[in-house]
């Protein structure tokens, strides 16, 4: 099972990537559906804490984490560790007050969960926001740790894809508060069939039906942000990394092997990297092949997302490197 949206190999992730415009996009019209049918049901305190196995990971999880960050809890039974950790999150979930949603996963009954996050050991604790998996803390925590890092998720989850969280009534019957359809978007149909184009490995059609959307709404932020990542594939799919590799060691100042080389650099999840060649290059060159890197990296921090700290770094030293 591979839950749609998500893949926990490589930095590069078009359909996380994808999600997460999807999701704060969705996240607001859900709102606005809400407020108009007279505000969102209220869910019990006892919804706040919820089991999740392979079956229900969609649904509970990543569909779920458009309206509210979800913290995921691995344990298992004969977890000593756990026993102390479990408890101290579910209180905080209750504390918390909706601001998040807590999912207790068992890893001895859902093994493949635990691969698809790379988890070593357990407890471990994942949040997943917008369709995207952060990694929390692994181990025993104290709890005043742990309640930097919940304070700090919802912060980012407000901030950033204006999840505000879920509405409790301790009044509430569990499991009582109605869903809420999201109307469609006017680009959903063809944003969809360029994921479809993605995962069949059709990078021209993907690129084309990115383009489709641009074509009506040039400022459609999710399409960008696809048409990047879409291309970016694209030239690469035919390149000899061996090839790539050798002429960008030999010619440290040669402008085109050096782009080569960071395009495979964040294709395969070496972000830091392909910004550090490229920031290098600039300082090497001048005129059109030091604008042509230029603007290469930009395209990249388009692909990575510009809220990412290691864009917001690499801009910073590029700054430098220009002036």
């Amino acid at each position: 099972m591979q839950p749609r949206n998500m893949s926990m190999s490589g930095v590069v992730d078009l359909a996380a990537l994808k999600a997460a415009q999807e999701a704060k996009a969705k996240a607001e019209q859900t709102r606005a559906e809400t407020a108009r049918q007279g505000g969102a049901g209220a869910v019990s305190p006892a919804d706040l804490v919820i089991d999740v196995d392979e079956a229900g990971f969609e649904r509970d999880v990543l569909q779920r984490s458009a309206e509210v960050p979800v913290v995921i809890d691995f344990w298992a039974e004969w977890c000593q560790p756990c026993k102390q950790l479990s408890p101290v999150l579910e209180r905080l979930a209750v504390e918390y007050d909706g601001r998040f949603l807590l999912a207790k996963i068992d890893v001895d009954a859902n093994q493949m969960l635990m691969q698809q996050f790379g988890i070593q050991g357990i407890p471990a604790v994942f949040a997943v926001v917008a369709g995207q998996a952060l990694p929390l803390f692994q181990g025993a925590a104290g709890e005043e740790q742990i309640r930097q890092t919940l304070d700090q998720l919802v912060q980012v989850a407000e901030q950033r894809f204006g999840l505000t969280g879920l509405t409790v009534d301790p009044d509430a019957e569990p499991g009582a508060a109605p869903a809420h359809e999201v109307p469609a978007g006017p680009y959903d149909a063809l944003l969809e069939a360029a994921v479809q184009a993605l995962d069949a490995g059709d990078l021209g059609g993907a690129v084309q039906a990115y383009k489709n959307v641009l074509s009506d709404d040039p400022g459609n932020t999710e399409a960008k942000l696809g048409l990047a990542q879409a291309e970016l594939l694209q030239r690469v799919q035919d390149m000899d990394p061996q090839r790539v590799r050798k002429d960008a060691a030999e010619k440290p100042g040669d402008a085109d092997a050096q782009i080569a080389a960071a395009d495979l650099d964040l294709v395969g999840g070496h972000v830091e990297d392909a910004f550090a060649r490229l920031i290098d290059t600039v300082r090497r060159t001048a005129g059109d092949d030091r604008d042509a890197v230029r603007r290469r990296l930009l395209e990249l921090f388009e692909v990575v997302g510009p809220e990412d700290p290691r864009v917001v770094g690499s801009r910073r030293a590029l700054a430098r490197a220009l002036f």
